[in-house]
């Protein structure tokens, strides 16, 4: 059974040569990402490589995502460990210091983003180490902030700080993040992930950067911050996908509220076309351990029946012992739990004209019980807007670059099936036809819908829906195709016979 919920995998000292990369294309994945909190471009480039070169090794085709580290708040270098204890005192400096223990119970520290403190009111959280430590504050001055410890934990040096009362109101792309989009668009990643989206500026922001290096890579917006639930829809439209980074999200915003939120967001994804993934911890114990444990997988199959495009793999696949047998594991969850999907969603709006065209194409396709459907796009738009309905059917893409097929490997559903070369649309269903008929995709006795926009090559213009059983199957097997620009005879043909 084929898995239509995709796979993103984190690349690491564990998966980074080509041997274990294309065991894992093999084994399910279809998206790895490049951390940039870690790693120099050096060290990123030759994984990009190794990627390309295990793509070649087993045929398949997968995407690359640049996941862009962001202005993570840190706490500065301390002296020595923190053994922090329930109602001792903490203070934050405006002024860069060395963090030490001032007298028993109390200490002091600053933080790399120190204006953040003067936007800090008496009352508001502020969350150490992951969100394992908790401090509100309780008086404000002229030259530090001091806070109250709220339960026991220990802190060290670095480590992240959060603060889920606050809108900081920051440039979320630093020197660093500009340095590094540079090279994602100089090294044709497939995506990019914008860290701590407060509003729909910060990705305007981001593509402009994009832009500014003559790049154009699909954004995801990574939502983790309180400010960015509360300006969802705006920062959907100007992204092209959403990710829900349950991690610092779970900080940010009381635990308990993480799985509405993330259905939430994955709706709205769903409703207008953009791929959205789940992310942090969906199998963590597997970076130690041979097996899951029972809510790990029950996590991951909840996410798969919420609707989401692809889970993700951190650490697992990263640092993980085995990431191999992560991916098998997840693979095998996704199969088991898609017996149970809730296919054929129809209850969106529509967004464009093209919408009700695929929306036909799988209504249609449902009633004629079809194997699959075959779209043609030149932007990739198309197989996106299919998937939303997330019909019965496997949806092959036929794409004129490689490029567009890779910006395809996140989307619910889709197989990027077919390379073609553009011309007639005859020649073009010829082709595709007679190759998947050699490669064992398609299946004579079976029935296809066939969708594709006229004039060829010409982005959101789906308005051809075809049936294709064994009758069609059979002639566009036995054809020869004609490949060279149409005449306008031809064209004239084209639109009568479709």
């Amino acid at each position: 059974m084929q898995k239509r919920t995709k796979i993103l995998a984190t690349v690491g000292p564990a998966s980074d040569n080509v041997e274990t990369l294309a065991a894992l294309i093999t084994a399910g994945v279809n998206v790895f990402r490049l951390n940039f909190s870690h790693g120099t471009h050096e060290y990123h480039a030759q994984v990009l490589s190794n990627i390309r070169a295990a793509m070649r090794k087993t045929g398949l085709i997968v995407g690359v995502m640049q996941d862009i580290s962001g202005p993570k708040i840190r706490v500065g270098k301390l002296s020595e460990d923190f053994c922090l204890e329930s109602g001792d005192r903490l203070d934050f400096y405006y002024e860069a210091c060395i963090g030490e223990k001032v007298a028993p119970s109390h200490y002091r520290l600053s933080i790399s983003e120190s204006s953040v403190l003067r936007m800090l009111k008496v009352g508001d959280f502020v969350y150490l180490y992951d969100g394992l430590i908790r401090a509100s504050i309780v008086e404000i001055n002229d030259e530090y902030v001091q806070a109250m410890i709220e339960n026991k934990g220990k802190l060290t040096s670095n480590k992240g700080i959060n603060f889920p009362n606050t809108r900081l109101g920051i440039d979320i792309l630093t020197e660093k993040d500009r340095l590094d989009i540079g090279w994602g668009v100089a090294n044709g990643v497939d995506f990019m992930a914008i860290s701590f989206v407060q509003n729909a500026q910060d990705m305007i922001n981001a593509r402009e950067v994009v832009h500014s290096y003559g790049g154009e890579v699909q954004l995801i917006a990574k939502i983790e911050k309180f400010d960015a639930v509360e300006n969802i829809d705006e920062i959907l439209r100007y992204s092209d996908g959403l990710m829900v980074a349950r991690g610092d999200l779970g900080i940010e915003v009381p635990y308990y509220r993480v799985p509405t939120i993330q259905k939430m967001l994955i709706d709205k994804a769903n409703a207008h076309s953009k791929p959205v993934i789940t992310a942090t911890q969906m199998l963590l114990s597997m970076t130690e351990k041979e097996s899951a444990t029972r809510a790990e997988i029950s996590d991951v199959a909840n996410a798969v029946l919420d609707g989401t495009d692809a889970v993700m793999l951190s650490e697992e696949s990263a640092v993980g012992h085995n990431p191999v047998l992560v991916v098998e594991t997840m693979v095998n969850t996704i199969q088991a739990i898609e017996e149970i999907y809730p296919y054929e969603k129809f209850d969106f709006g529509y967004d464009d004209v093209m919408d009700r065209v695929n929306e036909s194409a799988v209504r249609l396709g449902d009633s004629l019980n079809a194997e699959g459907i075959i779209a043609m796009s030149a932007s990739g738009a198309s197989p996106k807007k299919l998937s939303r309905y997330r019909p019965k059917m496997t949806i092959y893409a036929a794409t004129h670059e490689e490029k567009v097929a890779r910006l395809l490997t996140i989307v619910w559903g889709v197989v990027p099936a077919y390379l073609i070369k553009k011309g007639r649309i005859e020649d073009m269903l010829t082709d595709i036809i007679q190759s998947g008929l050699k490669r064992g995709i398609i299946d004579k006795k079976n029935t296809y819908i066939f969708t594709a926009g006229y004039p060829i090559g010409t982005p959101g213009t789906t308005n051809i829906i075809r049936i294709l059983r064994e009758n069609e199957i059979t002639f566009f097997g036995e054809t020869k195709s004609q490949p060279g620009k149409a005449k306008k005879t031809d064209e004239n043909a084209v639109a009568t016979l479709f």
